[in-house]
């Protein structure tokens, strides 16, 4: 009984062990390399056939005609932009608290994706609002909160570069990204709290969708393709702040000289 109790902890370490392998920059960093084109290539192939679905496949709307298609980068966008916020709080919010070093250098790579995509939704909103409602922009609550997101992301970005140090850096951008965190919900619920000109959501977990099975087809394979970018993008990213907060390090120093 002993042994069997005394193997069954030494599988549990083991797991945990493995669990917490990539934690450290070293061991990740080698990972993200072989990872990247994975996504890389997925992201590729998933856009293409989501604007192929958006702009070929799908039907035209019987009010906005076919101005509406901008919805199958807008929608997508839109939605990566908070979930990206969310992710980075998240790392940003392990890193402050676990005091480790990945953490925070994964929160630093996300941001600039999730400011993209953020960015994205504004202009394609934009460009979507013209034809439907006569003018370029409104102080609608959602264009509003997303604008606000925009600018959380470039706070982020900026107060990490303000910050020399590091690890004082994450830490400050980790309470900025904690705190940012609230305008999520607010973005998300301004259709229903506010009398706004932007449409309610066509997808809900509630009930079923308002849309044509296409439509909604196209834009899941956009979000998702969209999502692969992210994630390479993100690796990408990741593997040159290691490299850089890490250029002290005996085995950056080693895949320097065998990069040469």
């Amino acid at each position: 009984m002993r042994a069997e109790t005394a193997a069954a902890g030494h599988n549990l370490k083991r797991t945990q062990i493995n669990w917490f392998k990539y934690s450290s920059p070293q061991t990740f960093f080698p990972l993200a390399a072989k990872l990247t084109p994975w996504f890389g290539a997925a992201a590729v192939l998933l856009c293409a056939i989501g604007l192929y679905i958006g702009f070929f496949v799908a039907p035209t709307d019987a009010q906005q005609g076919d101005a509406y298609r901008i919805i199958f980068i807008h929608v997508p966008a839109a939605w990566m932009s908070m979930f990206l916020y969310v992710v980075m709080a998240f790392w940003a919010g392990a890193g402050l608290v676990f005091n480790t070093r990945l953490s925070g250098m994964m929160a630093s790579a996300i941001a600039p994706s999730g400011a993209i995509m953020t960015f994205i939704a504004l202009w394609t909103g934009a460009v979507w609002g013209k034809p439907t409602w006569g003018t370029w922009w409104v102080w609608d609550a959602r264009l509003t909160s997303e604008l606000i997101l925009l600018f959380l992301y470039f706070g982020f970005m900026a107060l990490q570069a303000a910050i020399d140090d590091p690890r004082r850096a994450d830490k400050a951008g980790a309470v900025l990204a904690l705190t940012g965190v609230v305008n999520i919900p607010i973005i998300y619920f301004s259709v229903q709290w506010w009398n706004t000109l932007h449409q309610g959501a066509s997808v809900s977990l509630k009930s079923a969708p308002t849309m044509a099975a296409t439509m909604l087809l196209g834009m899941l394979v956009m979000a998702l393709g969209f999502w692969m970018y992210c994630i390479a993008t993100t690796l990408l990213r990741v593997r040159r702040i290691i490299l850089e907060r890490e250029r002290r390090s005996d085995w950056v120093a080693q895949y320097v000289r065998t990069m040469k």
